[in-house]
């Protein structure tokens, strides 16, 4: 995959950006606050519509047009998939899934275009935002960009995955797999839809006379989707934890072993909290029949129901899983140190890239912001030279002499300063 053009139009920074990207490394160097970490925030954005870094897309308008009347931002991106990877894609997708039948695939690039518009203020409230997203120049959801623009993020502050709360480790897989995935992603958005329905009518039986029994044809959906959630988060980390044990490995000459493991929500344990199966990570999600989940699913809802409706919330599913990553058989989130962790979520990043490649048949976009700021020199030759084996990476740095000369006369360097990029020469 290669992300052919870029075209930012009152996104964060960026007033007006267009940019064009050819393969291989790209490095955009600068001072901080001048809008490297926007930039690719805004081809990350493409990937599922929604932004990594901020709660609000609101935020992502710049800031000297957002209190116009019908302030806007604006993101286009051109790519293209490699031939065999754009059919296959294409025949993932069931009609109406988000691959429309005429499509482009191939060589001929493919086209993601949002706008973020927020109305005027109205006097009973804040302006309320429209954002309208188009596929190939079809109005499309959201959930329809599952698997077209495929991206892999490298953030600064991606240690809140390993040390922030299980909602940032579950954010990891879901993103990941809806890449590669369109049923997964289908079964997310149904999950979230069937969990919001669900916990209307908890919060509905604690102001009213209620029969629990309204809740059953509730569970068997639920059921059958967080079957799938659960199973398809475990199967990717079990491979995911293939992948990512030898870079470990090799980032930490030989003397730590990463492993990944998936935690079920209340799944594995009777109503005398008890262990029915073994649980933590000596379990092996991935391998359990479907139908073995469904059945602890389903017992856990059941052990739980009065605990629900007394506290008006679904308390059992994968809304509420966790992830481990361990060192060495140590769980790094209360114990790894700062140095520990960054190195196995650069390990994990560059997995993730791994793991979408096997499954898609052709790399993600990898987008680095500051990765190799606090690795020594010894590390960042290693991930560089996993970097440069992807078809296409755009990294950004304050510093460009963390880069070897080999690298920087490879790649296609950018100065970004003030919101307008400058092409700087190859050393000589």
């Amino acid at each position: 995959m290669q992300l052919v053009h870029l075209s930012l139009t009152n996104f964060r920074n960026f007033i007006r950006l267009e940019m064009e990207f050819p393969a291989g490394p790209t490095l955009v160097v600068g001072p901080n606050a001048q809008g490297k970490t926007s930039l690719l925030e805004a081809i990350d954005y493409l990937v599922a519509a929604e932004s990594s870094r901020v709660g609000s897309d609101r935020e992502l308008i710049n800031f000297l047009v957002a209190r116009e009347p019908e302030a806007f931002a604006r993101i286009v991106a051109e790519f293209r998939r490699s031939g065999s990877a754009a059919h296959r894609a294409s025949s993932r997708f069931a009609p109406g899934s988000g691959h429309p039948e005429g499509d482009p695939v191939g060589d001929r690039p493919q086209r993601i275009e949002v706008r973020l518009v927020a109305e005027a203020p109205r006097p009973e409230g804040d302006a309320r935002l429209q954002k309208e997203i188009l596929v190939n120049g079809v109005r499309r959801r959201a959930a329809d960009l599952a698997g077209h623009l495929n991206a892999v993020l490298f953030l600064p502050d991606d240690l809140r995955v390993i040390e922030g709360p299980p909602a940032e480790r579950r954010r990891l897989l879901d993103q990941t797999l809806a890449q590669a995935d369109p049923v997964y992603a289908g079964a997310l958005s149904e999950y979230a839809r069937l969990l919001t329905q669900r916990n209307a009518l908890l919060r509905q039986a604690q102001e009213r006379l209620f029969d629990a029994r309204q809740l059953d044809p509730w569970d068997t959906q639920l059921v059958d989707f967080a079957v799938q959630l659960i199973r398809g988060r475990a199967v990717a980390l079990t491979e995911m934890e293939r992948l990512a044990g030898p870079i470990h490995e090799t980032l930490t000459r030989g003397r730590e072993q990463l492993r990944l493991a998936y935690l079920p929500s209340r799944l594995g344990r009777s109503e005398e909290s008890q262990l029915r199966l073994p649980f933590g990570s000596e379990v092996d999600w991935s391998t359990l029949p479907a139908a073995a989940i469904a059945d602890e699913v389903r017992r856990a809802l059941a052990a739980s129901r009065r605990d629900e409706i007394d506290r008006g919330v679904t308390l059992v599913g994968p809304h509420r899983d966790d992830v481990r990553f361990l060192a060495d058989g140590v769980d790094l989130r209360p114990y790894g140190s700062r140095g520990q962790n960054r190195t196995a979520m650069i390990s994990i990043r560059l997995a993730q890239a791994e793991w979408i490649r096997e499954r898609t048949g052709e790399w993600p976009v990898l987008l680095l912001d500051e990765t190799l700021a606090e690795l020594d020199e010894a590390r960042r030759g290693q991930v560089l030279e996993r970097i440069t084996a992807a078809p296409q990476a755009i990294l950004t740095a304050a510093d460009m002499n963390l880069f070897p000369s080999s690298f920087c006369e490879s790649a296609n360097v950018w100065e970004l300063r003030g919101g307008t990029l400058n092409r700087i020469p190859p050393r000589t």
